[in-house]
């Protein structure tokens, strides 16, 4: 009697998935086995149950010595790639920048006037006429850049400037102070306190009664 097919999928019963897991499991190591015997391979499995168990197998040797063979003809491989996409990028870059500065010396001398020697394209126009609007934008920002930096080297020096003033008037207040301390302290060891004389006095004491009711001969004098 024929086998069927057997469809792909996950079996979902646990008994015949493991009876199935256990069989192929064993066919696979074989297999690995007699390729490794008849064609001289050296050859590692490892294999993972549902349960996490952990199956084996390295023909050489041990498992570990396998897996650093494995990572060193890995790396090998991937630096070599590398290496060669980086000289690949490296000659297109090479060969764009050639381009480019064609472009431009021949605009230069399009500019200066050499009309008859060089004729440009109309793609090559529109060309140069994008590399100038970025020329420009970049020339703005370094513009704006160069004018922030400015402002903002100012306004610091402003500000020292203020606090320098700001001590300045402290010390000249303070200086003023001392000196109106000082004067007093001279007139103090003269015997001079500042006071008035009698004819700085604005109102003398002379007593007038009833101005307007008296002459000038009825004034009593007080005044010593």
């Amino acid at each position: 009697m024929a086998r069927g097919k057997v469809q792909m999928r996950r079996i979902e019963n646990p008994v015949h998935r493991q009876v199935t897991f256990c069989k192929r499991r064993g066919g696979l190591l074989k297999k690995a086995k007699e390729l490794s015997v008849l064609c001289d391979a050296q050859i590692g499995i490892i294999i993972f149950s549902s349960h996490g168990k952990l199956y084996e197998l390295s023909t050489n040797g041990t498992m570990d010595a396998m897996i650093e063979r494995y990572k060193s003809a890995s790396g090998d491989s991937q630096s070599e790639g590398s290496e060669t996409t980086q000289s690949q990028e490296a000659e297109q870059e090479a060969v764009m920048l050639k381009q480019e500065i064609n472009l431009l010396q021949k605009g230069l001398r399009y500019m200066y006037g050499n009309h008859s020697t060089e004729h440009m394209k109309l793609e090559e126009l529109h060309i140069l006429e994008r590399y100038l609007e970025i020329w420009m934008c970049n020339i703005r920002s370094a513009k704006m850049e160069m004018i922030f930096q400015e402002i903002q080297s100012l306004k610091s020096k402003e500000g020292i400037l203020k606090a320098a003033n700001e001590l300045l008037q402290e010390k000249i207040e303070e200086q003023n102070g001392l000196i109106d301390v000082s004067q007093v302290a001279m007139e103090g060891q003269n015997g001079h306190f500042g006071v008035p004389y009698i004819a700085d006095i604005i109102n003398p004491l002379t007593l007038i009664s009833d101005y307007t009711g008296f002459s000038g001969s009825e004034i009593i004098d007080y005044s010593y």
